[in-house]
């Protein structure tokens, strides 16, 4: 429990500087139920998706789910994950990767990152995220 509220306190501090960096009034950060604790950044009044955060020792890991595998066009899948392995080199901060059928952005920080570090992060992934929408949404249903 401690880890979480560590966590928790890291990103509440880094919410005034996620708002400088996104120039938007509303982040919401909660803590999500569950065995292994996981932080919820939320942007409610704009068109962002929410990042989830964890603590995984080595790292703290920020990830921003994509789309559902039942999403993609199946005759564009192929051609989708060829697209995401092309894409990954240049995607500043963040990878593509999968979780279950989830298409996701993640991005990872060391467990010594600072208030600074982890709004710099969090605002790129965002960024990230949008432009993957926008970018890849020809080959989603």
């Amino acid at each position: 429990m401690a880890r979480s509220r560590k966590l928790k306190s890291l990103i509440e501090r880094s919410v005034p500087l996620l708002k400088k960096h996104l120039l938007m009034a509303s982040i919401e950060v909660g803590l999500m139920p569950g065995d292994v604790p996981v932080i919820e950044v939320s942007f409610p009044a704009a068109d962002r998706l929410p990042i989830y955060v964890t603590d995984a020792d080595s790292q703290l890991l920020c990830i921003s789910y994509l789309w559902r595998d039942a999403d993609v066009k199946p005759k564009q899948r192929s051609k989708l994950l060829e697209t995401l392995l092309d894409l990954n080199p240049s995607v500043p901060l963040s990878a593509f990767g999968r979780i279950g059928q989830h298409f996701v952005l993640v991005g990872a920080l060391s467990p010594d990152a600072t208030p600074e570090d982890m709004a710099l992060e969090l605002a790129t992934l965002s960024d990230n995220g949008r432009d993957a929408l926008a970018t890849l949404s020809d080959f989603l249903v």
